[in-house]
């Protein structure tokens, strides 16, 4: 792949998770601030199984293009938090196959412990020394800042925590809406 192309994608993937982050905040703006009742998360809560199906899939298969295409090899911590996505994909589907909403607990659990290790690989890769990593940058290792665009802010685990995230704040609000509406 080109690194004309390999730009490209960044910035595709960098603006699509910007306008993920910001759904995400608008999800929660609504829920928290809007009333108990309302069209926007009416439309959440009918469509979040196709909505957490789209977000996995993207985010699983944007993760293997960029090791098995671009040859960005994942770090240690971006193959654990894979281990806890890709099953996201089968579950969801599943789910929007048969319509079955239970499967918020199901996948729960596992976004819930992707999420926690894509924030602490968020928070090591902007704030740590390349000494207290567990990856270090002389083999494969998001220290290496493979891609790094608006300054900086949308990197490998800034993609990795704005996907676990955004199906947290699915899930976690679908759920909540249910039991307020009634």
């Amino acid at each position: 792949m080109s690194i004309q192309a390999v730009h490209n994608l960044n910035i595709f993937l960098g603006l699509g998770a910007i306008a993920l982050q910001v759904f995400s905040v608008a999800i929660l703006l609504v829920f928290f601030f809007g009333p108990k009742k309302n069209t926007f998360l009416n439309f959440i809560d009918k469509y979040f199984l196709a909505i957490g199906f789209l977000i996995s899939l993207f985010a699983t298969m944007f993760s293997l293009v960029y090791s098995e295409i671009v040859g960005f090899l994942p770090c240690v911590l971006c193959w654990w938090q894979r281990v806890f996505l890709f099953p996201q994909v089968f579950i969801f589907g599943v789910a929007l196959f048969q319509k079955e909403k239970r499967a918020m607990q199901y996948s729960f659990p596992l976004i819930l412990v992707g999420s926690v290790i894509a924030l602490y690989q968020t928070v090591i890769y902007y704030i740590s020394d390349s000494a207290n990593i567990p990856c270090d940058a002389s083999g494969v290792s998001c220290y290496q800042h493979l891609v790094s665009l608006f300054g900086g802010y949308i990197s490998i685990p800034s993609l990795s925590i704005t996907a676990f995230l955004s199906l947290l704040v699915l899930i976690s609000v679908v759920y909540f809406y249910g039991k307020r509406e009634q």
